[in-house]
C-alpha cells in the first residue's frame, strides 16, 4: 500500500506539474497519471488502495466543502439567493432532458436509458468548481454581485439532486416504480443537513471557547464530525433524509459567521491539506476510468455530451434572468458549471453492475464526459476569470 501512495503522489505531482506549466489545469495532469499508473495500464496501485478509493474521494470532497463553508458569508449567499437556489437544479434538469432527446438518436437507447444516462451525466463536478471558486472568492473576482458564491453553493447541492434522479431512473428501468416520496426527501435532505450542520457549528464555536486547543486539533475534530455526518447519511438516510455534504458545507459557515477570525485561521490548514487531498482525489478519478471504454466509444458519444453541455449552459443562463450579471459574467457562470468528474466516477459503472441493457453505453459515455469536460471546465475557468470578472 505504502509504496502505491508513492507512485500516487510523485506521479500526480509529476504530470499534475507539467500540465501547470504548459498553461493546462493541473488536474488534467492528475487525471492522465491516474490511468497511467490504474489497473487497466500500469497497475501500480495495489487493490487495498483501490477498494478504499470511494473513501478517500469523498474524504477530499469533504475537505473541499469544509473550506468552502469557511470562506462563505452568509450576507454574500443572501445577496444571490433565488439565481443560487435554480443552479441547485434548473441546469441539471435541462441537461436530462437534452440527453432524453439526443441519446437515442445518436445511440440508439431508449428513452428510459437516455433518462438513466441524463441522471449520471446531469451531475457536476464540486471536486473542480469548489477550488476554483474558493480561489475567486481569496482574490475578489466576482465577488461584489455574489458570482462565485452562487456557483459554489449550486454545485454543493446539485449533485444531491442529479443522485435522487439516478436512484428513481433506475429503479424504473429495472422494472420498479417512481416513488413520489424520494423527490419530497430531496428539500428535506437539504434543509436537514443545512440544520444539522449549523446547530454542530455553533456547538462546535461554544466548545473551541470554552476549551483552549491548538488550531490542529480543531481542524481534526471537524474532520471527525464531518466524517460522522457521512456515517449517518450512509446509514439512516432511508429513515430520515439528510445530505451529508451540504452538512459540512454548512457547519464551515457558521464557524465563520460566529467567529470569523478562527475560520480564516482554520481554512489556511485545511488550503495546506488540500494541496495533499487533491492529487489524491484526481489520481483515483483518472484510475477508475476504462480504457477499453474509451476504445469502444465513437463520435457520437462525444457529439452527444457536447450537445448536452449546451443544453447545460442554457440551464445556466435561465438562472442567471433577472439578475444584475451582464454578459460576459453570464458567460463565466455557464462556462464554470460544465466540468464533470466525481460523481461520473463514483455511480459511472452502476447501471453495468445492474445487468441493465444500457450500462455499457452509460459507463463508456461518463470515462468520456470525465476526460472531455473537468479539463476543458477547469480549463475554461482558468483562462478566462480575469477577463470575464472585475
Amino acid at each position: 500500500m505504502l509504496i502505491s501512495i508513492t507512485y500516487i503522489t510523485f506521479t500526480g505531482l509529476l504530470l499534475g506539474y507539467i500540465c501547470k506549466k504548459i498553461k493546462f489545469p493541473s488536474l488534467f495532469g492528475m487525471i492522465i497519471a491516474g490511468i497511467l499508473i490504474g489497473p487497466h495500464m500500469l497497475n501500480l496501485i495495489d487493490v487495498s488502495v483501490l477498494n478504499i478509493s470511494a473513501e478517500i474521494r469523498k474524504i477530499a470532497l469533504i475537505i473541499i466543502l469544509i473550506r468552502a463553508g469557511l470562506k462563505l458569508s452568509v450576507d454574500d449567499l443572501k445577496k444571490v439567493g433565488r439565481p443560487a437556489i435554480l443552479m441547485c437544479f434548473v441546469p441539471a434538469t435541462i441537461e436530462v432532458i437534452g440527453m432524453i432527446i439526443f441519446a437515442p438518436m445518436l445511440l440508439g437507447i431508449t428513452y428510459l436509458e437516455a433518462a438513466v444516462l441524463g441522471a449520471v451525466i446531469g451531475a457536476v463536478s464540486p471536486a473542480v468548481i469548489v477550488p476554483r471558486m474558493i480561489k475567486l472568492i481569496d482574490e475578489g473576482r466576482g465577488t461584489n454581485k455574489g458570482i462565485p458564491q452562487m456557483i459554489l453553493a449550486g454545485a454543493s447541492v446539485d449533485d444531491v439532486f442529479v443522485i435522487v434522479l439516478f436512484t428513481t431512473f433506475t429503479s424504473l428501468a429495472q422494472g420498479g416504480s417512481v416513488s413520489v416520496k424520494e423527490f419530497i426527501n430531496i428539500p428535506i435532505s437539504i434543509i436537514t443537513g443545512i440544520i444539522i450542520g449549523l446547530l454542530i457549528g455553533a456547538f462546535l464555536v461554544l466548545w473551541f471557547n470554552k476549551f483552549h486547543m491548538r488550531d490542529s486539533v480543531k481542524v481534526i475534530i471537524i474532520l471527525g464530525v464531518s466524517f460522522i455526518f457521512t456515517f449517518v447519511e450512509d446509514k439512516f438516510g432511508m429513515i430520515i433524509p439528510f445530505a451529508s455534504l451540504i452538512a459540512v458545507m454548512a457547519l464551515g459557515l457558521m464557524i465563520r459567521r460566529k467567529k470569523q477570525d478562527l475560520a480564516i485561521r482554520l481554512s489556511s490548514k485545511y488550503d495546506k491539506l488540500w494541496v495533499v487531498a487533491e492529487i489524491f482525489l484526481f489520481v483515483l478519478v483518472g484510475a477508475s476510468v476504462e480504457i477499453s471504454s474509451l476504445k469502444t466509444a465513437g463520435v457520437s458519444a462525444v457529439m452527444l455530451i457536447l450537445c448536452v453541455l449546451i443544453f447545460r449552459m442554457l440551464g445556466v443562463y435561465v438562472c442567471t434572468l433577472g439578475t444584475k450579471l451582464d454578459i460576459k459574467e453570464r458567460l463565466f457562470c455557464m462556462l464554470a458549471y460544465t466540468p464533470k468528474a466525481t460523481v461520473q466516477a463514483a455511480i459511472g459503472g452502476l447501471p453495468l453492475a445492474m445487468g441493465l441493457a444500457c450500462g455499457n453505453i452509460v459507463l463508456t459515455v461518463s470515462v468520456i464526459a470525465i476526460m472531455i469536460t473537468a479539463p476543458l471546465g477547469a480549463f475554461a475557468i482558468d483562462m478566462t476569470y480575469k477577463k470575464f470578472l472585475n
